[in-house]
Parts: C-alpha cells; sequence; structure tokens
C-alpha cells in the first residue's frame, strides 16, 4: 500500500511538472518568431456565430517609409464574409512595404460586438475605423439579381462612400473581401487618376451587352447613355475612388437614378455593377489587368473551377459564387484556392484557449 500511494504522489508530480512545462510552452511558441518582431497567438473564443482566428503577425514600417502618407482602403464588414476579410487584410499588410501606414475603413449594416473583438484581437496593431452603412437607404432600390447575395444592402455600400468616409478622406481603395492581394498595395494607390474619378481593370474584350436586358437596349433612349463613350466592363470589387470628384460630381445620385429605372424596367440583372458601368464605362483611368485576377470563384451561377489567366498577378479574386474557404472546407477546392489558404488566420477547432 505504501509502494501505491509513492507511486500515486510520484505520478501527481510529474503531471505537475508536465502542465507547467507546458504553460511555459505555449507563451513560447507564441512568440517564436519574436526576432522578427512578430507575435502569434490564440485568440479567445467569440460566439458559434463568429468564425474563430489566430491573432496575426504585427507588419512594422521600412526605414524608408513616411508615417504621414496614409493609404485608405474601405472594406464592407459581414459575418458571412468575416474569414474572407481578414485573409484579405492579411495579405495587404503582408506584402505592404510601410503597412502601419494602411488604414482601413470597414462598412458594416449593424453593430456587432464579436465581430468588432474579432476583428481587434486578430489584429491587435490595425489601424482602422468602422462606419455604419444604413441599409434603409437602399433597400427600397435594390432589384432581385441573379444570386441572393448580390441582393444584400451592404452590397451596394461601395456606391456611398463618398456620404460614409469622413472628408479628409480624399482618396480610397475599394476591395471586396474575397480575394488577397500579393504585391504591395502602394503601387494601387499611387495609380494616376488624371481628371477620373475611379480607376479599376478595364476589359473591353468581355461582351458588354450581356450586362444589361434586350429591354434596355431596344430602348433607344436608355441605350443613349453609351452614345459618346465606348463602354468596357470593370469588376467593382477592385476599384481607387476620387473621393472628392465622387462627391462633386454627384456620382452617387446618378447610380440612384440608374437604380430607380431598373426598379420600373429591368434593365440588369447583376445587382450593383451595373449602376457602375451605366455611369463610369469607357470614362476610367485603366489599371493594368495584374491588379484584378477576377473570376477565380467561377460564375454567379454554378461556381465552377476556373484557372489563372496568363501574366503578372498582383491581386487575385475569388468573384463568383465560390468561396475559397468554403470549397476547401468541402474537401472539394479547386486548385487557385490553394493561393488563398496561406492568408487563412481561421481556427477550426471549437476549444480554443483563452489567451
Amino acid at each position: 500500500m505504501a509502494f501505491h500511494n509513492n507511486h500515486l504522489h510520484f505520478s501527481i508530480s510529474l503531471l505537475g511538472l508536465l502542465l507547467s512545462f507546458l504553460l511555459i510552452l505555449l507563451p513560447a511558441t507564441a512568440t517564436a518568431t519574436a526576432t522578427a518582431g512578430i507575435r502569434l497567438g490564440i485568440i479567445r473564443k467569440p460566439s458559434s456565430d463568429v468564425p474563430i482566428f489566430r491573432e496575426a503577425p504585427a507588419f512594422r514600417n521600412g526605414d524608408s517609409c513616411k508615417r504621414d502618407e496614409k493609404i485608405h482602403v474601405a472594406m464592407t464588414l459581414d459575418s458571412n464574409y468575416l474569414r474572407g476579410t481578414m485573409a484579405a487584410v492579411l495579405s495587404i499588410l503582408q506584402h505592404s512595404t510601410c503597412p502601419e501606414n494602411v488604414e482601413f475603413h470597414f462598412l458594416w449594416a449593424r453593430f456587432d460586438s464579436e465581430v468588432f473583438s474579432c476583428i481587434k484581437t486578430t489584429f491587435p496593431y490595425l489601424n482602422f475605423k468602422v462606419y455604419r452603412f444604413d441599409s434603409g437607404r437602399v433597400r427600397g432600390k435594390i432589384s432581385k439579381s441573379i444570386r441572393q447575395a448580390l441582393d444584400q444592402p451592404l452590397n451596394y455600400a461601395r456606391i456611398y462612400l463618398a456620404e460614409i468616409l469622413p472628408v479628409e478622406v480624399k482618396r480610397v481603395i475599394y476591395l471586396d473581401s474575397d480575394l488577397v492581394v500579393v504585391d504591395d498595395v502602394a503601387e494601387l494607390w499611387g495609380v494616376d487618376l488624371g481628371d477620373k474619378v475611379l480607376a479599376a481593370p478595364e476589359y473591353c474584350h468581355a461582351n458588354f451587352t450581356k450586362y444589361f436586358t434586350d429591354q434596355f437596349w431596344s430602348d433607344r433612349k436608355l441605350s443613349e447613355t453609351f452614345s459618346t463613350r465606348q463602354p468596357c466592363y470593370f469588376n467593382t470589387g477592385v476599384m481607387v475612388v476620387d473621393i472628392k470628384k465622387w462627391r462633386s460630381g454627384k456620382f452617387t445620385q446618378k447610380m440612384e437614378d440608374w437604380m430607380a429605372v431598373q426598379k420600373q424596367r429591368r434593365i440588369y440583372h447583376l445587382g450593383s455593377l451595373p449602376p457602375f458601368l451605366l455611369v463610369l464605362a469607357g470614362d476610367i483611368r485603366a489599371v493594368d489587368h495584374r491588379w484584378n485576377q477576377h473570376g477565380l470563384g467561377g460564375d454567379n451561377l454554378e461556381g465552377k473551377c476556373r484557372s489563372l489567366h496568363p501574366g503578372p498577378i498582383s491581386l487575385l479574386h475569388w468573384s463568383g459564387k465560390g468561396k475559397p474557404w468554403l470549397r476547401l472546407d468541402s474537401r472539394r477546392p479547386c486548385t487557385v484556392d490553394h493561393l488563398w489558404a496561406p492568408y487563412d488566420l481561421y481556427r477550426p477547432s471549437t476549444h480554443a484557449l483563452e489567451e
């Protein structure tokens, strides 16, 4: 019996020693790359509706950076796309020469404390602001499109950037949440807009007529809107916008006018994209195609796999129905989805530890 007690005492002591070692090891693992100024860890477990994320590294400016040269990036914030947003933010910071100069402006339809907490704990050093987008502003103006996700009011928030962002923001890069940046975003920020209000990659080889209905093209008064332009398709998930020119040109009102026509005449099927094309197609500053390798999510109906287009790439965009995180989780990813995976901060475990 005495032997059993000694054995039990030894087992408890050994267990205590192992637990102590693990407690020492966990913080050490979380700061394993401290020599590079990077801090990793596990954030607290949020509610079941919000994904769990690892804490991202802390990215610091290079010696050549000037702290007053801000780069403004606007994105929408939706719990359904939060995993994509986190990956996009990480990719921007990771490839920036001056990551501390990037200021994020997040637009959301309603306050969500868990989502806000996730951003703070996943990116403790992030320079960001959050703004409420009033869904009521567009709810009566939205017409049903070919995909439900395109009908969400927040999808139209990009039209109202000039009204939401503070007046000191003169220019902004608008980015969707289903993309990753693999180049220095400062290059996109520095594009020369000239006298244009918006810059984006243009695709003049695309069949522009398909973005509008036969009813639109058969109505001479409506289709004449393009009579003085050579319209080309551009994707509104990656745009550089001159906010000051947008305000003075009343572009929000111009797009709302077309949305009102759509409610009466059914002139298009694709959510917030057609109003941009109606007002600005053929009158934007073209940006190199490498800044929007779009369509990686397939079409809007089936989301089938697509290959990369040839040429250099600075931004990968999973526009379309298929999203990389969903396809990876289903264990049926497309080849291009593996290019998104390295930026995924999601922790699938439901047993995340308190930090």
